[in-house]
């Protein structure tokens, strides 16, 4: 049972409150899932930030974007660079939970959250975001692979405050696409997910970032994936290539949502899909968002 509650105005507040040992919490959408099915029980002293005005809001940075911990999954889907040149985080956030867990769920507790199931953390990986740690000691700019070390736990220290994300400017003749596999439309989470990211130049890939998701114990990069694309003409034996070597990098657990053997099946099938909807966007195609359902159907022959 929870003892305290604590809900400041300011980021410096919530620091001194941080540092007695309380928990953020800013939507509350995955703690109070995890509570209600008894993964986890409430803490005892929560810190609550949804109201610190500092921690919102959607900034342009020197062609790149900054993203306030509250900033929730709604907005990220709605606003319109996103849309355009960062769409796979678009095509994420426009799919995580239900449309109430978007609008108070956020992309700072998503990030610390570290679900090696989180729809957003896929597209943000390979577009080398950086998250900003605030203690009272000072503050910290790391990537999302030195914060990730596990499910459900991070590099993190106890009396730090995520306080932002941030997003590089995207390179001209770029495309992006994060696509799931998923067995309804609300209220699930990735089972197998993949997000590509290319870049375009001279009629080749020059480069290209491909992350799984739903597939080790933290999301993550595949080398091996990203090199079979890069350099290529983008065609169908390079894409087939890049999707096998995503579905090799892999290593999947078996639950109550898929075997390890299925979702090892899948991630080459969802892997393409996600390549394909980046190099078509990269290309001037258009493919709607969320891309997930356009890239299914794609797939069967029913559109373009």
């Amino acid at each position: 049972m929870t003892r305290s509650f604590v809900a400041p105005t300011s980021i410096e507040d919530a620091i001194a409150v941080l540092t007695t040992g309380a928990r953020p919490v800013a939507g509350g959408t995955d703690l109070v899932v995890g509570a209600r099915q008894g993964k986890a029980p409430l803490p005892d002293a929560l810190l609550a930030i949804h109201r610190i005005d500092a921690l919102r809001g959607i900034t342009e940075r020197e062609g790149g974007l900054r993203l306030g911990a509250l900033t929730t999954h709604r907005e990220i889907e709605a606003h319109p660079v996103i849309r355009s040149r960062f769409t796979a985080l678009a095509d994420a956030s426009a799919i995580v939970g239900s449309h109430a867990t978007r609008a108070q769920g956020t992309v700072g507790g998503n990030v610390m959250n570290a679900s090696p199931a989180m729809d957003t953390g896929g597209p943000l990986l390979c577009f080398d975001a950086t998250v900003t740690l605030r203690s009272a000691s000072g503050e910290r700019v790391i990537s999302l692979d030195e914060l990730w070390t596990g499910p459900g736990a991070t590099t993190a220290a106890r009396d730090e405050l995520l306080v932002a994300v941030d997003l590089p400017a995207p390179r001209q003749h770029s495309g992006s696409c994060y696509v799931r596999l998923e067995y309804r439309r609300q209220m699930e989470i990735a089972v197998v997910g993949a997000t590509a990211a290319v870049t375009l130049e001279g009629g080749s890939v020059s480069d290209a970032r491909i992350a799984i998701t739903s597939l080790a114990p933290t999301i993550r990069r595949v080398g091996d994936a990203e090199e079979a694309l890069t350099g290529s003409d983008g065609g169908r034996e390079a894409v087939e290539e890049a999707a096998r070597a995503a579905a090799a990098g892999s290593a999947p657990i078996g639950d109550v949502r898929g075997s390890a053997d299925y979702r090892l099946a899948m991630a080459a099938v969802i892997a393409r899909r996600a390549i394909a909807g980046a190099l078509a966007r990269a290309g001037g195609t258009r493919v709607s968002i969320p891309a997930s359902s356009a890239m299914h159907d794609a797939a069967r022959g029913d559109v373009g």
